[in-house]
């Protein structure tokens, strides 16, 4: 998924890298999701684009398809399938006072995240088909596309809040045949949102490649994307840094006496390699490539090809990443680690149990928490929940804890965190930023904790 600012390249780079996996083999799908779409101009196509249809897939060149995704047009030929679906059992009104036939489509559009979550629904069954082996994404700006990742989570908690799963399947096997489609039909937006969820948080399948101008600018725009990816769990797994100068040949004669064009050059280059330099000191765990200002605007399968020997070498392999050193959690604590998933956690529930003397290596690098419990007995004992978050500002750090849940927000993103069973019962006991981690310890609530039974 190529994500960065408006105009520092981030679509003729994606195209690039289609191209680039195509020419050597691979079948691909470079899709788009930026609303101003513009791979075809960049691809030098013209690619179908109907009123009201949803926009078809074509193929460029061997090994190469391409699809500008209409979210507007999805939306509303899903919404006519579900008012179609809940319209089944009859023309009254719903039970419950719901009347999708209502609205129209177009209504919807106000509604966040409706088209985001359709759009990213289209890429996750793309990804799941065997036609393609590489899924290549052209995504809006950065601002647009943190929001948009954040929204199969985000519907997920309301739905969670709202609607539970308990509820939902009591309606299922309740006696009204239009609220068991209603809940039947919830339950199925919810198993497809939750595979798109799994899908953008697997580290195996799934890399966000952010371009980047060698601005100073651009460097902290960068810092604040890579911040909110670890935060939200994604795998930044490259930045490029998109058109680079390449050296000046030396002048011939005094560099005083040069032209201003040459002056202009010369501080230009040296100002972006400064801000390369600083992207190299910060990046420290993701990897670093670079293209080359190429002159002409590069138009076409051809001179996107072109491209593809500077940012990506050896046919563009995924970008190997530094590994960040864990910490030695030393003994595991009572009732298992708690060692999470995305549910923050399934380890034992520290009720009962002896310490492990197996020394124990924690990677937080997934952006996923990992507890562990750090010293004590009983209403004394003292856990740890880390998570990697490389916070740009650390002013920007909010906490909150709603229920079992642990709310975590940083340079304008939140993402709310599920505590491990063995921390339900626990209140916080303080929090730390530790070398790009959040350290949030917790200390068992003595009116939730289970009595000791020593002697007994």
């Amino acid at each position: 998924m190529f994500v960065g600012k408006g105009g520092v390249g981030k679509t003729t780079l994606a195209c690039a890298s289609a191209v680039s996996h195509a020419r050597a083999g691979r079948d691909v799908l470079l899709a788009s999701l930026d609303q101003a779409h513009s791979i075809g101009d960049a691809l030098g196509v013209r690619l179908p684009h109907d009123p009201g249809t949803v926009t078809g897939i074509t193929r460029v060149e061997p090994g190469l398809d391409v699809i500008e995704i209409d979210s507007l047009a999805l939306l509303e030929d899903r919404f006519a399938e579900v008012t179609s679906m809940l319209s089944a059992g009859g023309s009254h009104r719903h039970s419950a006072g719901i009347d999708p036939s209502a609205l129209d489509p177009a209504e919807l559009t106000g509604l966040p995240g409706v088209q985001e979550l359709l759009a990213l629904t289209e890429l996750a069954g793309f990804a799941e088909d065997a036609d393609w082996d590489v899924l290549v994404v052209d995504c809006p700006p950065s601002a647009d596309m943190l929001r948009l990742l954040t929204a199969p989570q985000t519907l997920l908690d309301y739905l969670e809040r709202l609607w539970p799963p308990h509820a939902r399947a009591v309606s299922v096997s309740g006696f009204d045949p239009r609220r068991a489609v209603l809940a039947a039909t919830v339950e199925r937006i919810v198993g497809t949102v939750t595979g798109v969820r799994d899908l953008l948080v697997d580290h195996e399948r799934t890399g966000l490649r952010l371009v980047a101008a060698a601005e100073r600018v651009a460097v902290a725009e960068t810092r604040r994307v890579r911040s909110a990816a670890a935060l939200l769990g994604l795998r930044l797994d490259a930045v490029v840094v998109n058109k680079l100068l390449p050296p000046a040949p030396a002048p011939s004669g005094p560099l005083e006496a040069a032209h201003p064009a040459v002056h202009w050059y010369l501080n230009r280059r040296a100002d972006q390699q400064a801000a390369l330099a600083a992207l190299r000191a910060d990046l420290d765990d993701v990897a670093l490539l670079t293209a080359a200002h190429t002159g002409a605007e590069p138009i076409g399968p051809d001179a996107l090809a072109a491209l593809a020997p500077a940012p990506w070498p050896d046919g563009e392999p995924r970008a190997d990443r530094a590994r960040e050193p864990g910490f030695a959690a030393g003994r595991s604590g009572p009732g298992g680690d708690g060692c999470t998933g995305g549910d923050g956690g399934t380890g034992g529930d520290g009720e009962s149990g002896e310490p492990d003397d197996t020394p124990t290596r924690v990677d937080v690098r997934s952006g996923e928490p990992v507890v562990r419990w750090e010293s004590g007995t009983g209403v004394d004992s003292v856990y740890a929940l880390w998570m990697r978050l490389p916070v740009v500002d650390p002013a920007t750090l909010r906490l909150g804890r709603v229920e079992d849940d642990l709310i975590v927000g940083a340079d304008g993103v939140r993402r709310r965190v599920r505590l491990a069973p063995v921390l339900r019962r626990c209140t916080v006991a303080g929090a730390e930023l530790d070398s790009g981690r959040l350290v949030v310890r917790f200390r068992p609530d003595p009116a939730l904790w289970p009595a000791s039974t020593e002697g007994a």
